[in-house]
């Protein structure tokens, strides 16, 4: 038994290894690899395995991770900048394409209105991964259709919580469509009042408690504990698992420990979500599709039409340019990954039978594959003439530089940096100087800087500038390393300990290293040669030039000279 399972999971291992390269590599999205190397393996293709009941159960987890981290992005100043888009754009598309694609479902197709009520929403959210991944490839993300596309999205982030609600409420048969409705609601409403209660008085404090004993494992499995008891608690009370773990993100949105926790989710997400897309995969029966190829076709075509048709002037009402709203209704025309977890959980709940489930996932499957050629011709559109954003469309300034440590060092750069109008993030380690600066309105983080996927999270892979100021020198070069490796083209200015390893650094790739005992000493230096001869602008003349011999020294692999 335990060895079939293993070699069930062996399977979606190598197909993914196959698929997910290929599909990189013709820019069509990791998730259309995910759920065709499903395809593949399951009953439809090789029927290499046929166990897909078991494989979905363990895949669950991997939504459950996925809406954990969409409601850690959720952070309320982020709502607050963008209300206007997000609230109002964002809300109309939802609730006019959702109630569009609800009634046309239940009119045209044999479908009873409460399945209808979950699959008009469901199809009305577009893909937010595939989508912010292709805007994030053409450098599109703070474009003026890339800033729509986003607001848009995070709404239909945020329509997933009463969604879920609704599903299981809409199972039960002696409640009206209006009572599970206004349910849902209701629910939404207390979880919102459980974050806001839960973050400030209970969450925080049990987080700084964990830090402080400076053990990874420990803060591991504390998050991991977070996230599954979130989960398990919700489901206790008769909602989804994925709904529990959308609250525990939204525990943290705030909190300055969040960019170590996504730093330590990311490894558990990535592979149990996609093990998530495969058993969607491997529930998809191919002959839906070879049967009708043309009505599928004509489905997704539709879906893929009427999406645009709907967005398009509601862009246009909130003062975009014609060429701009139609770049935004086609980027966000086709449906998405929460439509394949609504469904998902809609069949469980057995709101829709077998046949009208493989036709729709058929129909979110092939609207997803067309995303591309969708986000290309947005793209093409977006580009003609572009011009500055309006000043309707806010979005919180991105901290383009990031500092890795704030000590003394690291905090004194960053009160020179904010003196001159720069915004900045800063990482370091120690929760209690986190929790201290942070009520000082200091933007620090709780976070290990030696590791990239916590300085990535922080916003090092799309910062201009990585500033370094650990005492740990040894972990100042790993950081140096890693960072160079990733990202090329970032500045990375790095504090070092003396010339050997100011050289080190420019070999694993600092831009520039400054040696602390060289500045302690010119420093010493400047206060006796001021006083001796009292010329301070003789004394920074010869100190910059022995400055200046130094460094030198570094790209001739030699000592600095003992004087000048």
């Amino acid at each position: 038994m335990t060895a079939s399972y293993l070699l069930d999971i062996a399977f979606l291992l190598a197909a993914a290894v196959v698929a997910i390269p290929i599909f990189r590599f013709a820019k069509l999205g990791v998730v259309p690899g995910f759920l065709v190397a499903g395809v593949l393996v399951g009953p439809s293709g090789l029927a290499m395995i046929d166990n897909v009941t078991d494989i979905r159960q363990l895949s669950e987890l991997g939504v459950v991770l996925l809406l954990f981290v969409i409601g850690i992005q959720l952070k309320p100043s982020r709502l607050g900048l963008m209300r206007r888009l997000v609230f109002g754009l964002g809300t109309l598309q939802v609730v006019a394409t959702g109630t569009l694609l609800a009634f046309g479902t239940y009119f045209l197709f044999d479908v009873s209105f409460r399945a209808a009520v979950v699959i008009g929403p469901a199809l009305a959210l577009s893909s937010t991964a595939f989508v912010i991944q292709l805007l994030a490839e053409q450098k599109s993300l703070t474009s003026e259709y890339g800033r729509a596309s986003l607001s848009v999205l995070l709404l239909q982030d945020l329509a997933v919580v009463p969604l879920l609600a609704l599903v299981p409420l809409l199972a039960l048969p002696q409640l009206t469509i209006g009572t599970d409705i206004a349910i849902a609601i209701v629910q939404t409403v207390a979880i919102l009042l459980l974050v806001i209660i839960g973050g400030r008085f209970l969450l925080q404090p049990i987080l700084h408690l964990v830090a402080r004993t400076g053990s990874s494992e420990a803060f591991t499995a504390l998050t991991v504990l977070l996230v599954l008891g979130a989960a398990l608690l919700t489901e206790h009370l008769g909602l989804s698992m994925a709904m529990g773990a959308f609250v525990a993100g939204l525990l943290i949105a705030d909190s300055p420990f969040r960019h170590q926790i996504s730093a330590e989710m990311q490894p558990f997400q990535g592979l149990l979500l996609g093990l998530f897309f495969m058993s969607m995969g491997m529930s998809l029966d191919v002959s839906h599709l070879l049967l009708q190829p043309l009505l599928t076709l004509a489905m997704v075509c539709a879906l893929v039409g009427i999406k645009f048709v709907i967005l398009w002037p509601l862009v246009l009402a909130f003062g975009f340019r014609t060429k701009i709203g139609a770049a935004v209704a086609i980027v966000l025309a086709q449906s998405g990954e929460f439509g394949l977890v609504l469904f998902a959980y809609a069949y469980q709940a057995e709101l829709l039978d077998t046949v009208l489930f493989q036709q729709l996932l058929v129909v979110v499957i092939l609207s997803m594959l067309a995303t591309p050629a969708l986000a290309y011709l947005a793209r093409r559109l977006a580009s003609a003439r572009a011009r500055p954003s309006p000043e309707h469309v806010q979005t919180p300034p991105r901290a383009r530089i990031v500092l890795a440590g704030f000590g003394r060092v690291g905090r004194r750069v960053g009160q020179i940096l904010a003196s001159a109008g720069l915004r900045y993030v800063a990482i370091d380690d120690d929760s209690e100087l986190v929790l201290r600066m942070r009520a000082n309105d200091y933007p620090v983080f709780y976070g290990d800087g030696r590791r990239p996927d916590v300085l990535r999270s922080a916003g090092a892979a799309d910062a201009e500038l990585v500033i370094v100021t650990l005492n740990d020198f040894e972990a100042a070069e790993s950081i140096v390393a890693s960072l160079h490796s990733a990202r090329p083209d970032v500045a990375i200015l790095v504090r070092g300990r003396d010339a050997d390893q100011c050289r080190r650094l420019h070999e694993l790739g600092a831009t520039l290293a400054v040696s602390e005992n060289l500045e302690a000493s010119l420093d010493l230096a400047r206060e006796v040669l001021n006083s001796r001869f009292g010329a301070p602008e003789r004394t920074e003349a010869l100190l910059n030039r022995y400055r200046d011999d130094y460094y030198a020294s570094l790209d001739a692999e030699s000592e600095p000279p003992a004087s000048n």
